[in-house]
């Protein structure tokens, strides 16, 4: 079975995993995490019902009441999962990917991820190692509504929207569930119809053929923002007013003007990932915040958010994460506060792009992929070419690596799914940008010539 992940359980439904792999993930999951209640989320996949129905059954002969959240965002489990006390979650979906694929988010106390170093490793491992015994006293299966309470937190950071051109594109998944009743009809929305077979586009909105009609549509409505939610919800992100894509990492310094606005005497800790622009760095630091660098993905950020205690971050996959939100992420919240922070950009006659233009301050590659099978050796080629030629300013090693120079850095990481080295680099200029590029490739091109 090939899907078992380091953030989650995620495959091509009947191809990596099936029916009766997911009736062992449920049956083990109460002795895993130790409880006899797990609530239990999904989105509107075609095969999300079918997984819904061998997932509680594996739950119920495992011996535990499953809670049926029906429909849901996975933010909503999330914040369901920690306000009332669950010891275990399970969101049934595959977030950002096609139609075919589907998947499961596990997560315990506190809506803490649980990922495959801290449980899924060892569920893999029951699954190939132990039977099936049906617990005498088998659970049940009790409908829960999670909705009224998520909506009154949600609403509490609604802004006034007032004056504000809106449009926004649910990419038919789940956001379309709720974004409605928060914001109502003054927004202009595309593709808010909930249809697990993503007509229109994959609900990926960091691949730019994905948010060409949000583009096309703010240019044609005048907007003063686009918002592009993934297919679950958890993720979020903006078009500007010119209908140009804002790189995500950008967004962690936008948020600095909703939680860094405030004198403070002590610099609140914010967290990013490895891939974060400096130009984020060092706007956070600017506003008064402490920026912390740590591994890519919410089964790394939320528990690293958590044990720092810092005060919200971001990646450039737009995630946002938030104390105020029990350390997860949100893409409905996140999008509140963006509102709010246009909103008192509005007022003062400047645009969402004044703002980006002032973070951003250097020239970025976004990420490029390199199918590469033997990645270790490729990262080793890099790491060690660069080091020996320029002097190295930073070195982090906890995620791939970055290595920072004077006027120019790179992170170089393996994909957690795939075959891939994921690169982004970064220059104080154009011209540098692209000859470190140029630099890179021919040695990857050389790597891989010789395999």
């Amino acid at each position: 079975m090939g899907a078992f992940h380091a953030y989650d359980i995620r495959g091509i439904y009947n191809t990596d995993f099936d029916k009766n792999d997911v009736y062992k993930i449920g049956y083990f999951l109460p002795k895993l995490l130790k409880t006899d209640r797990i609530l239990v989320g999904r989105d509107a996949r075609i095969s999300s019902p079918e997984i819904f129905d061998y997932l509680t059954k594996g739950i119920t002969h495992g011996g535990a009441t499953v809670y049926d959240a029906g429909l849901s965002t996975t933010p909503m489990i999330y914040y369901s999962t920690a306000r009332h006390h669950f010891d275990a979650s399970v969101m049934i979906t595959a977030s950002h990917n096609g139609k075919e694929y589907n998947g499961l988010k596990v997560s315990m106390t506190h809506a803490l991820p649980v990922g495959y170093d801290n449980g899924l490793k060892e569920i893999e491992h029951l699954m190939k190692t132990k039977g099936i015994v049906i617990a005498e006293k088998k659970g049940k299966i009790l409908p829960f509504d999670i909705v009224d309470n998520y909506m009154v937190f949600l609403k509490r950071y609604l802004p006034d929207i007032s004056g504000l051109n809106i449009t926004i594109d649910c990419s038919n998944g789940m956001a379309a569930l709720l974004i409605k009743d928060i914001l109502g009809n003054q927004p202009n929305y595309i593709f808010d119809e909930l249809d697990g077979t993503f007509p229109n586009h994959d609900p990926n909105p960091l691949v730019q053929e994905n948010v060409k009609d949000l583009k096309k549509a703010v240019k044609e409505n005048k907007s003063d923002i686009g918002i592009i939610f993934d297919g679950d919800a958890d993720r979020v992100m903006f078009v500007d007013e010119k209908g140009e894509f804002i790189p995500p990492d950008l967004m962690i310094g936008v948020l600095a003007h909703h939680f860094l606005k405030e004198e403070r005497t002590n610099k609140p800790k914010v967290i990013h990932d490895i891939r974060t622009s400096k130009s984020v760095i060092e706007y956070i630091k600017k506003m008064g915040g402490e920026p912390y660098m740590w591994k890519v993905g919410r089964a790394y950020a939320a528990i690293k958010l958590r044990e720092i205690d810092g005060l919200f971050g971001g990646e450039l996959a737009g995630h946002y994460y938030f104390r105020d939100f029990y350390f997860s992420d949100s893409g409905i919240l996140t999008t509140l506060l963006v509102l709010e922070i246009l909103k008192g950009l509005k007022e003062n006659g400047r645009n969402i792009s004044d703002l980006i233009s002032e973070i951003s301050k250097y020239h970025n590659s976004g990420e490029i992929n390199f199918k590469i099978q033997n990645k270790e050796e490729a990262m080793l080629c890099l790491k060690n070419y660069f080091s020996e030629s320029e002097k190295l300013v930073e070195f982090y090693d906890f995620d791939g690596y970055r290595l920072e120079f004077a006027d120019w850095w790179f992170n170089i990481r393996p994909s957690n799914t795939e075959s891939y080295l994921r690169l982004l680099v970064e220059a104080n200029t154009k011209v540098k940008l692209k000859e470190k590029i140029d630099t890179i490739n021919k040695l990857l091109n050389s790597y891989i010539s010789k395999k």
